[in-house]
């Protein structure tokens, strides 16, 4: 699934899931989730109205991986889509988009053209 940061302003952000992943991806039953995020691995409290509209997730420690590995860059604060994995049960993990996508296959050199003589 595809989910974007969110930022409450400096050193507070943490992540937009979206209302039909929550639907998706998220029992109502759960209230604690599992984020790989590159070595570290976390647990997130998720709030009681993450159900009702409010699919945001912030943990200070999310917060922190976040600015360091994908804002750092970024001073306008845009949300950045990343991508969420499912790896278990409640268990995701957490990377860059690009990481996630394969590589198109490459194609091979074009030949250069030649005119008739």
């Amino acid at each position: 699934m595809v989910v974007k940061t969110r930022s409450k302003g400096r050193g507070v952000t943490g992540l937009h899931i979206g209302t039909s992943n929550v639907r998706r991806y998220f029992p109502k039953s759960i209230s604690i989730i599992e984020l790989q995020l590159g070595h570290l691995q976390i647990q997130c409290d998720l709030p009681p109205d993450f159900w009702q509209g409010q699919s945001d997730i912030f943990d200070p420690r999310l917060c922190s991986w976040l600015e360091s590995r994908h804002l750092h860059a970024k001073p306008d604060r845009a949300p950045v889509p990343l991508a969420m994995i499912p790896e278990g049960e409640n268990r995701f993990r957490l990377q860059s988009i690009h990481q996630h996508r394969q590589a198109p296959p490459k194609l091979p050199p074009k030949l250069p053209h030649r005119a008739a003589a």
